[in-house]
């Protein structure tokens, strides 16, 4: 096989593997599993070359190995899952069906992708996730040491905001 042939490799990415649906000359084949694991996605970036072209939807762990497949592929696109089904509606559901659509329709070049964030703005973006998450936790038990005083009967603060300087003396 000629390095300089276009393929469109399709994966569909779980959390503990990712089955693999190669296009090529207009042929789709199954080209089997790797696991999702640092070693298993690098050892599959091994065999992609300049002229291979990967697609993949996003899910929790796409965006590690993009990372990590882009280093080594001519082009990865990572498509939106939503707009991915409604374009490809499949009466049968299943891995290989959906690595082999996912090659299809990047080799027809109608695959829908997601902007892919530069470092820093991913950087950025899981510094604010992270403190949105935070602040829901707060709020939660703030609300939980609302209701245990509540449910044993103890009156009310006199301060507007108990946690706050106030209502903590």
């Amino acid at each position: 096989m000629s390095r300089t042939q276009r393929r469109c490799i399709g994966l569909d990415v779980h959390r503990d593997f990712a089955q693999v649906a190669v296009w090529q000359d207009g042929q789709v084949a199954q080209a089997g599993t790797f696991a999702a694991t640092p070693e298993g996605v690098r050892e599959f970036a091994a065999g992609l070359g300049p002229a291979d072209e990967v697609a993949l939807e996003a899910t929790g762990n796409t965006w590690a190995i993009a990372a990590v497949l882009a280093s080594r592929a001519g082009r990865v696109v990572v498509s939106n899952p939503v707009k991915t089904r409604t374009i490809a509606e499949a009466n049968v559901k299943t891995d290989k069906v959906d690595a082999a659509i996912l090659a299809q329709l990047l080799a027809a070049d109608y695959l829908p992708p997601v902007w892919l964030p530069d470092a820093e703005t991913a950087a950025l973006r899981r510094q604010v996730l992270r403190r949105a998450q935070i602040v829901r936790q707060r709020t939660r038990l703030k609300n939980q040491v609302h209701a245990i005083l509540a449910r044993n009967l103890v009156p009310r603060c006199p301060a507007a905001d108990m946690f706050g300087i106030k209502g903590r003396k």
